[in-house]
């Protein structure tokens, strides 16, 4: 996990925090830092499979059962705003925002919070991302 000292975007890091709490459910996140822009559109949409891919796999769901629901027709979503649902009941799995900071995206995810969070930061790190886990109890 992330700790206050680690934060590489404070006001996006408390954005995030904030945004997991109160819910339905509750929920857990990671803030993707990126060196893509805008004209990276499509190594974005690769990314943020590839990560989704590693929170279904932490949440216990095999992500050859997932889909990306982008939402693109539903007036509730924003533009950039993905999640990754179960083939099979249309289950939550991830939800993610791709935002743009300082010309570079950010991929914030949120996810129910049983998962191991050290762990799935630590597998992302692995994959040559950088991290920074975002929790409700820091």
């Amino acid at each position: 996990m992330s700790n206050e000292q680690d934060v590489i975007d404070p006001d996006l890091y408390q954005r995030t925090k904030a945004l997991l709490e109160p819910g339905d459910i509750e929920l857990a996140g990671v803030i993707v830092h990126t060196d893509l822009g805008n004209d990276a559109e499509a190594k974005l949409h690769e990314a943020t499979i590839e990560i989704g891919d590693v929170i279904a796999e932490y949440e216990g769901v095999d992500p050859g059962d997932t889909y990306v629901y982008s939402g693109n027709d539903d007036p509730d979503f924003g533009l950039n705003q993905h999640q990754g649902l179960t083939i099979d009941g249309d289950e939550f799995v991830w939800e993610c925002q791709q935002l743009i900071r300082e010309e570079q995206f950010r991929i914030v995810f949120y996810y129910e919070a049983d998962v191991d969070q050290d762990g799935l930061v630590s597998a992302l790190r692995e994959e040559g991302y950088t991290v920074e886990g975002v929790t409700t109890d820091e």
